[in-house]
């Protein structure tokens, strides 16, 4: 049961996160300046584990071991080794208890910038116009892990804090697998709920559902010869493209009316098929001899990431008798993303006291929002059975260039998070 908040306690939390604007638009700079793309998340979660201690809790480090996560139907197959970025966690325990338990979760990596010199500035040097902060990993998702720690760090600065456990949970390849916010899940207590403030597409907004997405990785070696001679030869990268164009139709497919889930009715080409990068060649003079494509396939619900893969496999190996490959090798690999799709219960406690606390403190509505991507929500909802409320603030361009995420909308997701912590966990005096 949910523990209704004496009006003093309410108007404390809420003064005590106006109070912190400032210093968590200060941790948001923070956390942006560390470049935490794949591989290189070491540095973000080091400040997380200064930030958990400034909360006076203990962080502590959760490996992920891909050996050991291999045979859960949530795990991915791992694009690059573990060692060296470990999640970082903290659990809050309360004196008396008796509350119920929550876990805030966020992630710590960021997409590549693209091209730096896109940008109006540099990604990795936060930049605050007219309102909003701009720079890779603000929006996505950075600003919403501020608003948990900031939340947390209100209730104390009122004198309180949760009467049930609180977990944090700082995780790696959100982006990529999910593998680290599975490793984690798998690793802390159980938990009666779970926010996560990821960000909403423009608006502040709750996820209602999210696409599956797997990552596929085509590698075609052609036979090389002189350009003078090219039609002698298999040009590796023109066949890779063949193959890739292959899949818009099999996209298309996919986005009939009578495949659409109703979590998605109306959202327009929900299920995407993203030519995400391309590597080959050798000389501009020289027949290519090899090309690797990399592909990311949305997978609706009704289907699975496993029937996706059979999908995949049976395409490929049908363009392999195109008369252009004739000659050509194709390998096809699976790393990263194997996500299944998503529903989540938004009729669940933990979210309608999330969208009342945000319209009372922001006089708007969280959106709902059926995700054409995935976030770490589904490990929880489809693993655990766990209730998760994920929402989040205002973010633009997330994944583009110039990602920004607006600083009020960011504040009223903070006050969102502290009301309902209090709420859903009860308070007790520090």
């Amino acid at each position: 049961m949910t523990h209704a908040l004496d009006p003093g306690a309410r108007r404390a939390i809420l003064d005590a996160v106006d109070a912190l604007r400032d210093w968590s638009v200060e941790t948001l700079e923070r956390l942006v300046r560390y470049p935490s793309t794949l591989g290189n998340e070491q540095s973000a979660l080091e400040e997380m584990a200064r930030i958990y201690e400034g909360l006076s809790l203990a962080p502590r480090r959760v490996p992920v071991v891909a050996e050991a996560l291999a045979a859960h139907p949530g795990f991915s197959p791992p694009l690059i080794p573990y060692e060296g970025r470990d999640n970082v966690v903290a659990l809050h325990r309360p004196k008396a208890g008796g509350g119920r338990s929550l876990a805030l979760q966020g992630h710590v990596d960021v997409v590549p910038e693209g091209a730096a010199d896109m940008w109006a500035t540099p990604p990795y040097e936060p930049s605050i116009r007219d309102g909003r902060m701009y720079g890779r990993g603000a929006g996505d998702m950075k600003a919403g892990i501020v608003s948990y720690v900031t939340a947390f760090r209100a209730l104390q600065l009122a004198g309180l804090q949760p009467a049930g456990e609180v977990q944090m949970q700082a995780v790696i390849e959100e982006e990529c697998s999910g593998n680290g916010a599975l490793a984690t899940m798998l690793a802390m207590p159980k938990p009666d709920a779970v926010i996560i403030p990821e960000p909403g597409p423009g608006m502040a907004a709750l996820y209602t559902a999210e696409v599956g997405v797997v990552w596929a990785w085509v590698t075609v070696s052609g036979r090389p010869a002189h350009v003078r001679d090219m039609q002698a030869g298999v040009n590796a990268i023109e066949a890779a493209t063949i193959i890739a164009g292959a899949f818009k139709d099999y996209e298309a497919e996919l986005n009939r009316a009578e495949r659409i889930h109703p979590a998605f009715r109306g959202i327009n080409h929900p299920v995407n098929v993203n030519l995400g990068t391309i590597e080959g060649g050798e000389w501009n003079s020289s027949v290519a001899s090899r090309c690797r494509i990399g592909l990311r396939v949305g997978v609706m619900m009704g289907y699975t990431a496993v029937q996706t893969k059979a999908d995949i496999e049976a395409l490929v190996a049908r363009m392999c008798q195109h008369e252009r490959l004739r000659g050509a090798q194709v390998k096809l690999e699976f790393k990263g993303f194997m996500a299944d799709p998503c529903v989540f219960d938004t009729g669940a406690e933990i979210v309608r006291l999330a969208r009342r606390h945000h319209a009372e403190v922001s006089g708007g509505s969280l959106r709902d929002y059926p995700a054409t991507g995935l976030t770490d929500g589904r490990f929880f909802q489809l693993y655990q059975g766990t209730p998760v409320a994920c929402f989040g603030p205002d973010a633009v361009d997330i994944h583009g260039i110039d990602e920004n995420v607006g600083l009020d909308s960011m504040q009223d997701i903070t006050r969102t998070i502290a009301l309902t912590m209090a709420e859903w966990c009860g308070v007790e005096k520090v």
